[in-house]
């Protein structure tokens, strides 16, 4: 789910970039029992991409794929969207 979307940006070079906020939930199961997992994580992304998704709702609910990678200030980590599907 799209928890937060910052106003799109444009590099030096003119490429868009969006920062945003997602939250995961879901449930697995670890040890024979079931475990509910929910978290945040701050996401970017680039191109057309970044302007597609700076056009969706709060709350929507999407399908991410993409990579983490350490964040430019080495603090954390953020995911990099490549690409999105509503759910």
């Amino acid at each position: 789910m799209v928890l937060e979307v910052q106003n799109l940006r444009y590099t030096p070079a003119g490429i868009p970039v969006l920062n945003l906020l997602l939250e995961h939930e879901s449930s697995v199961t670890e040890m024979d029992a079931p475990r509910r997992v929910k978290l945040q994580v701050r996401a970017v992304a680039f191109g057309v991409l970044a302007e597609t998704l700076s056009r969706q709702a709060l709350t929507s609910v999407c399908r991410f794929a993409g990579f983490m990678a350490h964040a430019r200030n080495g603090k954390g980590l953020v995911f990099h969207i490549q690409d999105f599907s509503k759910t």
